[in-house]
């Protein structure tokens, strides 16, 4: 039980300290969340986030990178998917969500292979940002292209 307070009031904390940059912060969450369900949170994971949070938000790598070190930490103190979400959903419009699942397809795919948890995240998180099954798997159809693994 105090562990579990402990990590609110650091998810607290974090939101406090991260101002502008908090849905950046909830995005790269998803990102790590999604690549690390398979259990393995391998180099092409990392690499492909970096470059998804560089390409979308205009950052530095090692911007990317310090990011990617909050959102592990945020992620491992077991922050629930629906405050994220929330964020996310308040903050980007419905085309922008879209290309948010795509981009998190795009994640879970890296290894190029879907495991169940990760697929099982990817329906939540549909629901959570209220992007329809349609769209999800649409988007899902975009990432598989572009990771080279549809023919």
């Amino acid at each position: 039980m105090i562990d579990r307070l402990k990590a609110l009031f650091r998810h607290n904390d974090e939101q406090a300290e991260a101002g502008p940059d908090v849905v950046q912060l909830a995005v790269a969450s998803l990102f790590v969340k999604a690549a690390e369900l398979d259990g393995d949170f391998g180099s092409e994971e990392r690499s492909l986030i970096a470059k998804l949070l560089s390409g979308h938000y205009g950052m530095a790598e090692a911007e990317a990178a310090k990011l990617i070190e909050r959102a592990s930490h945020r992620v491992g103190a077991s922050v629930e998917m629906y405050g994220l979400t929330r964020d996310i959903k308040n903050a980007l419009d419905h085309g922008e969500r879209i290309d948010l699942m795509e981009m998190l397809w795009q994640v879970a795919y890296a290894d190029g292979v879907l495991h169940e948890y990760e697929a099982n995240l990817m329906r939540r998180l549909a629901g959570l940002l209220y992007v329809t099954d349609q769209e999800s798997g649409e988007a899902r159809k975009r990432a598989q292209s572009a990771l080279g693994l549809l023919e």
